[in-house]
């Protein structure tokens, strides 16, 4: 595998950075010999239980369907930037299900099985794709292990395509590069209107199903990460209960926050995946609470029709209902709430919660003082777990950023993120203080507010609470709510205390199959 560590001046590694590239031109054009244009089965927009009938009635195989998304790759992907790197390995695995296909029952392989899947590039795979944050500085590390969701996903059947883009480092090394950015994936673009922003940091994932480069997707998030770049590109995007899936073998930010979790075209198909990813991990502690949030016989059964009746949904007007009077996002959501009552939902109104301007200001809550120690640590002891890195502490990031700053775009967009984390020194008496007064703002806030008022569910625009989500480590459900005068996409997104996701689904799912807004990308300019 390709090793930074051997080049030892800029000219040497731009030439083993060329080499690099080239090499992955060679597997993209040596794979992508065919699509599946031809096969009657129509793979855009197609859902796992589509592809997965396709399968069965022997219109479409695994091998069709990752050289079709290979090709849509090589074709869009210069424009959106979405994917690192494809696997090498694609067609093997796809052969391979094929092959279990066929000498197995009819239809016992559902699910995830033959299915292709985007893996964002903070998870880690232990073959021939690298995991690097969408970092030069980590190209050429190896991992020890697949990561948890990984070895989950593989167990389900499920096809590893690639590794798709983001805004690197999930947008934690500097607060002037623009959503969807990384030095190795370029510049993201959002499939619907090419100039909007696509949010991060799952960008590439979010654009990547959104653009059908792909069925399904995982994503990470320690604050938004997962909900922004759903409501952005308009799929859906389930952000777990911290603990309900492993972040082992993920390029961390902060174990107290980050989960991982799907994005996918509907909610069903995100259901599927957080199926196939939820549970244990002994790699990471915070898993071992996963059982008591899992209900017995997973999450697909609460993919209700009517999942909306008889729903206490709560309403913050202020501050996430402050738009525009007359506004696309105003006649939207006031449709919306018209939709959710007409569905059989218990609307709670003008709801406020506790300290929100604090909770929203990441400064003033604390959440930053608490994430630059977390990162430090937790990211000193990912590189330094590694089999194989170019770098083994986040001084040595910065130093690369340094030396090859103009490929990183240091000049252009800095690393002030990693600068405030490297002048950290553990969790001392300031990090306690912020983290004690995180909880407080949690539980008199979020937490107050559903149990005072005994609410399934708190409805908010975009993914504007992601801050409030983010703090206690509660999950969230965002689905695509409509689109603007210009075309950009907005979501709606559905937040419950730890452990909901059952609630959560119902409603997400109710709310999609009584709206269906989701619609193809446009690709505007």
């Amino acid at each position: 595998m390709f090793c930074l560590a051997m080049a030892t001046d800029n000219s040497s590694f731009k030439f083993s950075l060329f080499s690099h590239l080239v090499l992955n031109l060679l597997i993209l054009l040596a794979t992508s010999t065919k699509t599946a244009n031809s096969c009657a089965f129509s793979i855009k927009e197609a859902t796992i239980e589509g592809i997965q009938l396709a399968f069965q009635q022997n219109q479409l195989t695994s091998r069709q369907l990752v050289q079709f998304y290979i090709g849509e790759i090589r074709s869009l992907n210069p424009v959106l930037n979405a994917v690192i790197e494809v696997n090498p390995d694609a067609l093997y695995q796809a052969d391979k299900a094929d092959y279990e296909r066929k000498v197995k029952a009819p239809g016992s392989l559902v699910g995830l099985h033959g299915i292709p899947v985007l893996l964002k590039d903070m998870i880690g795979t232990n073959d021939k794709l690298n995991t690097t944050a969408g970092s030069f500085a980590l190209l050429g590390s190896v991992v020890a292990r697949d990561a948890g969701v990984v070895m989950k996903l593989r167990k389900a059947g499920a096809i590893i395509l690639g590794k798709a883009s983001l805004s690197e480092w999930a947008d934690f090394r500097s607060l002037q590069a623009p959503n969807g950015f990384s030095a190795r994936g370029g510049q993201g673009k959002n499939p619907y209107v090419l100039s909007a922003d696509p949010c991060g940091s799952s960008s590439g994932p979010a654009i990547s199903v959104a653009a059908n480069l792909v069925a399904v997707s995982l994503g990470t998030e320690t604050d938004g990460s997962i909900l922004c770049p759903s409501s952005s590109n308009s799929v859906v995007g389930i952000k777990p209960t911290v603990g309900l899936t492993s972040r082992a073998g993920v390029i961390p930010v902060s174990p107290r926050q980050d989960t991982i979790g799907p994005i996918c075209r509907t909610v069903a198909d995100a259901v599927y995946v957080l199926d196939a990813v939820a549970g244990v991990d002994y790699k990471d502690p915070a898993t071992k609470a996963a059982p008591y949030y899992i209900p017995y016989g997973g999450y697909k059964q609460f993919l209700k029709l009517y999942g909306l009746k008889g729903k206490r949904l709560g309403i913050v007007r202020n501050p996430f209902f402050n738009f525009d009077k007359g506004s696309a996002l105003t006649q939207a959501f006031n449709y919306h709430l018209q939709t959710l009552r007409q569905q059989g939902a218990v609307l709670v109104d003008y709801l406020e919660i506790a300290n929100i301007d604090v909770i929203l200001n990441a400064t003033a809550s604390g959440e930053a003082t608490a994430l630059v120690a977390e990162f430090k640590l937790a990211l000193n002891a990912y590189v330094k777990e590694l089999v194989a890195s170019p770098v083994r502490s986040l001084a040595e990031v910065i130093a690369f950023n340094e030396k090859f700053s103009d490929i990183e775009k240091i000049e252009e967009f800095g690393q002030d993120i990693f600068l405030a984390a490297q002048a950290t020194n553990g969790i001392g008496n300031t990090e306690k203080a912020a983290l004690l007064n995180l909880a407080k703002l949690s539980r008199d806030g979020f937490e107050k507010a559903m149990t005072v008022n005994k609410l399934d569910a708190l409805v908010t625009p975009r993914s504007d609470i992601a801050p409030v989500l983010a703090i206690g480590g509660f999950p969230g459900i965002n689905v695509p709510a409509g689109y603007d005068t210009e075309g950009v996409p907005f979501g709606i997104n559905f937040g419950g205390l730890r452990g909901t996701e059952p609630k959560l689904i119902e409603i997400a799912y109710g709310f999609e199959q009584a709206t269906m807004i989701r619609k193809p990308p446009s690709f505007k300019p």
